[in-house]
């Protein structure tokens, strides 16, 4: 347990750091926006490609990743239902209230947290695979479909076939899947940058949380509730059920697959919302207090299943 709580005393130090730096305005006022740069193109992309290309094939086509897209394609089917059929909302406002309640933040929050929790930072490995190469394209579609006037297949395809993190993520699949050696000329500079990645990352978001005011705009403020209620109740529930009494996993296994589904909200989708200027209070906010919340559930997952 004390395992546990050192885990989180680490991802918080950085996160109050960041908070901090962006209070006192130390990097001034375009910090997020470089940081943000930096991160997505750059520690991200080597990131992903040393954890998946050190990752164990097996793991990464494993019963965790059924589990893992049964829990969030219930938890998006649910949210889908109440937002569209019982609030009448629009289809743009639907699909990132959807994705603001079942898509993790498997690489931001998600990797750190892995690797002080669980031991290894290869475990969001499945999650991020299934949300680049499947979740990340599909919403794409749908939001290009919905404001703009037609829909560009091509568009979308170059769109999703140069996202850096989706090329980062592939090539490290592949290096783990086919057993690829990579010399130590490449694989050590590629290190070195991806291990820069966790603390950027964590003290960015800090900077973010700086000036940010939580469920101030009226008028969607249950979006958000329900959204992060699925997000850090019901998706960690299904996700133990599916994998208790459905797939039989071992406890290690099922406290895998559980502590994934209680991460945060992702921030690409607030990334999303703002690219398409649609639902970006009810990815904003949900992305915020999922991420607080995400601590006690958790600290209470580690001490039932851990």
């Amino acid at each position: 347990m004390l395992e546990t709580f050192t885990g989180f005393a680490v991802v918080g130090v950085a996160i109050i750091l960041g908070y901090v730096i962006g209070r006192i305005d130390l990097l001034g006022p375009h910090a997020r926006h470089v940081l943000g740069r930096l991160i997505f193109f750059v520690l991200s992309p080597f990131l992903l490609f040393t954890v998946l290309a050190h990752a164990d094939a097996r793991m990464l086509f494993s019963s965790l990743l059924p589990v893992s897209a049964i829990a969030a394609v219930a938890v998006i089917a649910i949210h889908t239902l109440i937002a569209r059929l019982w609030w009448k909302r629009s289809v743009g406002e639907t699909l990132i209230g959807a994705l603001a309640a079942g898509q993790v933040n498997s690489n931001n929050i998600g990797i750190p947290l892995s690797l002080y929790l669980l031991g290894s930072a290869a475990y969001p490995a499945p999650v991020v695979l299934l949300q680049l190469l499947v979740f990340t394209p599909i919403t794409l579609t749908i939001l290009d479909a919905v404001t703009s006037e037609r829909v560009s297949v091509r568009k979308t395809l170059v769109r999703t076939a140069t996202n850096p993190i989706i090329i980062g993520s592939v090539l490290g699949t592949l290096v783990s899947v086919f057993g690829i050696p990579v010399p130590e000329i490449v694989m050590q500079p590629a290190q070195l940058i991806a291990d820069a990645a966790v603390p950027v990352l964590l003290i960015s978001y800090g900077i973010s949380l700086h000036g940010r005011r939580v469920l101030g705009a009226p008028g969607r403020r249950r979006d958000i509730v329900v959204a992060s209620a699925l997000k850090l109740l019901a998706m960690p529930l299904i996700a133990w059920a599916t994998a208790e009494f459905v797939f039989g996993l071992s406890p290690a296994e099922v406290l895998i697959v559980v502590v994934l589904a209680a991460l945060p909200t992702a921030q690409n989708v607030f990334n999303y919302s703002q690219r398409y200027d649609v639902g970006e209070t009810i990815s904003r906010d949900t992305v915020f207090l999922t991420t607080v919340g995400c601590l006690p559930v958790l600290v209470l997952v580690m001490v039932l299943l851990g």
